[in-house]
């Protein structure tokens, strides 16, 4: 084995990241990943098994869901599965949902429950046509919904899921703390307006006193970052004025010279770091950066939030991964939860906490003497 491989105790970090990346990995994939046999790969997931880190299943590994029942001896008699079916609608099957619908699939098959997906838009009305196919089909016991609370008839899109026959848990959205329905909505959500404040704070303890950030426009996550910003600056004593809303991916028309004028504002007021959503937004600003002849971070700072690509940017990007795999598996064993206790669980809402992951584009490197 060469040097350069990972040592044990590495090497299981890294397994531990990319499960909580994924929600659950192969040993197959795994191995190589890092450069190393299956079996290696088997004993580091025995031995993060023994310790409640992972659950083991055929080939690979599951992060542990709340409700996994403790160690026992070998050959224990399998959980009796749960005969629930719960449905998932989803504004989209691509970018960013993946990865909460893949938690969500772990947390069912660990549970025994069976996981209806459907696809929609960021339309009300396609979300009230997916979300009447699975109750009319009475085929579900509970639902897992990310409709489009943004714009027109949202007290009347509120009001309609309050009022649906099956429980609901609202995934990546939430109610304002009153909502006039027969029962107040449960939600689970990443904790965006955190997930801010670790990006702010980290530029703040290198050295950065001026820092823009670019909001993805229509997303609905960008109200969450907002706020995250605003109180960042705020308990920071920073400027917060520096705030653009523009869509600058590639494929985004126009997307260099909206770029370009950024930067001209950042130049006018002395911005040394940018904090972009998203992943292709930042990763387009770095590449204008870099043809501009300018040095990241040296020049300017980047963190980007969303984490979905930004490990593939040149350099790899500093980037706030909101908990997204996590936030499936809980709105699953919430529901599961909720359908095994009936009205005797109390409502719950949650927040979970995203992490940020430091790569080379906000921290510059110390100069060899």
């Amino acid at each position: 084995m060469s040097a350069d491989r990972p040592f044990a105790l590495q090497r299981r970090e890294r397994l531990m990241d990319e499960l909580r990346r994924h929600g659950t990995v192969r040993v197959r994939d795994l191995a190589r990943l890092l450069d190393v046999s299956e079996l290696t790969v088997r004993r580091d997931i025995t031995a993060l098994a023994a310790r409640g880190l992972l659950t083991k299943v055929h080939g690979g590994a599951t992060l542990p869901t709340d409700l996994d029942q403790a160690p026992a001896p070998a050959r224990r008699p399998r959980p009796t599965p749960v005969p629930f079916t719960i449905g998932m609608v989803v504004p989209s099957l691509d970018f960013y949902w993946p990865s909460i619908v893949s938690g969500a699939r772990t947390a069912a098959a660990g549970l025994g429950v069976q996981l209806q997906l459907r696809g929609s838009t960021y339309d009300q009305a396609e979300d009230r046509r997916q979300i009447s196919r699975l109750t009319e089909a009475g085929q579900v016991q509970g639902l897992l919904l990310a409709p489009n609370l943004e714009g027109n008839g949202v007290d009347e899109m509120i009001d309609w899921i309050g009022n649906l026959p099956v429980p609901t848990i609202l995934v990546e959205r939430q109610t304002s703390q009153w909502t006039p329905t027969p029962r107040q909505l449960e939600w689970v959500r990443s904790d965006h307006a955190l997930g801010m404040e670790l990006a702010v704070r980290h530029l703040h303890e290198h050295g950065h006193r001026r820092i823009g950030l670019v909001l993805s426009k229509g997303s609905p996550t960008s109200a969450h970052l907002a706020q995250g910003w605003l109180k960042a600056c705020t308990e920071l004593d920073l400027p917060s004025e520096f705030v653009v809303r523009e869509s600058v991916a590639l494929d985004q028309p126009g997307h260099r010279q909206i770029i370009e004028g950024i930067l001209d504002r950042c130049r006018g007021s002395r911005i040394t770091a940018l904090i972009v959503h998203s992943d292709p937004d930042a990763m387009s600003i770095a590449q204008y950066l870099a043809e501009q002849g300018f040095a990241i971070p040296d020049d300017m700072a980047l963190v980007s939030y969303d984490d979905e690509v930004a490990h593939l940017a040149e350099p790899a990007m500093t980037a706030v991964r909101p908990p997204k795999a996590r936030v499936g598996r809980v709105a699953v064993e919430m529901m599961v939860s909720r359908l095994v206790e009936g009205k005797r669980r109390p409502a719950q809402r949650v927040l979970i906490l995203p992490e940020l992951i430091l790569r080379d584009s906000s921290v510059k490197r110390a100069r060899a003497l």
